[in-house]
């Protein structure tokens, strides 16, 4: 009789990234206990890993399509700008909010419309926009920064990424609390029900099985795949949004950082590269292992040439022991292949 392992792993969402994430957060515990055994060191990840989680939330609805997006740090930087400009120069306050959100939305419908509507490969399509709106962010800011002075004062600040128990000469933790947290536990929520329990989630990974099979059954793909794109310039403008008011400064090249992190993060959460299975946990679990390595690492001693190294050992262990667990017939395979077993729990007879 084959083990009950493997259906508890499918029971509960993305638990081998979980443990994977428990596993690493033990030994940086017990490597760094000055950093990981105070709460500050989460405090901190509160403040800083939003856009990342927010880029890679969207890249869960497109990888899960089937497709790619390429142009998300161009959406950062164009939108970036559209932000600092109008709230610096023009004092439009909540205007300047709504541009912005507006800016990447419009960005990531017209990515949509090439992908879904002239036929080019996503891409093809996102890496050539990303030149293209990279460099009108470039050519409109003339290359500058542009600093924030003041923000902290508005009410854009306190409501998007203020502190809301800060005390005038207060330094505890809990006076670090961001409210971007909030934020972002409310869109993990949001977009979690969005692709488990709505039909745009079952339409954007039935899309990423077949596209051809999604016709046959009635999806309007074109419209689905303009929707994947239009909420991933969505949320590229709202990792914009929350990265120039916390370093309360704009920069060009702000969202470059972003590309391979982002992406790394939804496959390590077991998102399939193929299309057709998403999690929003795991991505979630997958943005998190990535700021605790590099965290980590400094915290540990290593230098910075390592972290890239170290991230993609965990990379590579965590996609294979999401294979191996969480698929049966590449589990079945892979103990075929080396000759132990066929599955769990059963041996190979003679014969």
């Amino acid at each position: 009789m084959a083990s009950s392992t493997p259906s508890i792993f499918r029971r509960i969402e993305a638990l081998p990234i979980i443990i994977v994430f428990i596993l690493l957060l033990a030994l940086f515990m017990y490597l760094a206990p000055e950093v990981f055994l105070r709460p500050f060191i989460y405090t901190t990840f509160i403040s800083t890993l939003p856009p990342l989680i927010f880029l890679a939330l969207g890249l869960t609805f497109v990888i899960g399509a089937g497709e790619i997006d390429l142009c998300f740090p161009a959406i950062i930087a164009f939108s970036g700008f559209t932000f600092a400009i109008l709230f610096k120069q023009y004092d439009l306050g909540w205007i300047a909010v709504i541009a912005t959100l507006l800016a990447g939305s419009v960005i990531g419908f017209l990515n949509g419309v090439l992908v879904a509507k002239v036929g080019l490969p996503s891409f093809i399509a996102t890496l050539a926009t990303q030149f293209f709106w990279a460099g009108m962010a470039t050519v409109l800011s003339g290359g500058k920064s542009y600093a924030l002075r003041g923000v902290e004062k508005s009410s854009v600040y306190s409501v998007l990424v203020g502190t809301p128990f800060a005390k005038p000469g207060s330094y505890d933790w809990i006076s670090q609390l961001s409210i971007q947290g909030l934020w972002t536990v409310l869109a993990v929520i949001f977009l979690w029900f969005i692709l488990n329990r709505h039909r745009f989630g079952e339409h954007t990974l039935f899309i990423g099985d077949s596209n051809a099979v999604s016709r046959v059954v009635g999806i309007d793909v074109d419209w689905e795949k303009i929707k994947i794109f239009t909420l991933m310039g969505l949320l590229s403008a709202l990792a914009a949004l929350f990265l120039t008011l916390e370093n309360k400064n704009f920069f060009g090249n702000q969202g470059e950082g972003y590309l391979l992190t982002a992406i790394a993060s939804v496959l390590i959460g077991g998102t399939s590269i193929f299309g057709g299975r998403a999690t929003i946990i795991g991505t979630v679990f997958g943005c998190f292992i990535i700021g605790m390595i590099e965290a980590g690492l400094v915290a540990t001693g290593l230098t910075g040439a390592w972290v890239r190294t170290i991230e993609g050992i965990v990379f590579l262990v965590s996609i294979i022991f999401y294979f191996l667990i969480d698929e049966p017939q590449r589990r079945a395979a892979f103990f075929a292949r080396i000759g132990m077993v066929r599955g769990f729990g059963r041996k190979r007879t003679a014969g």
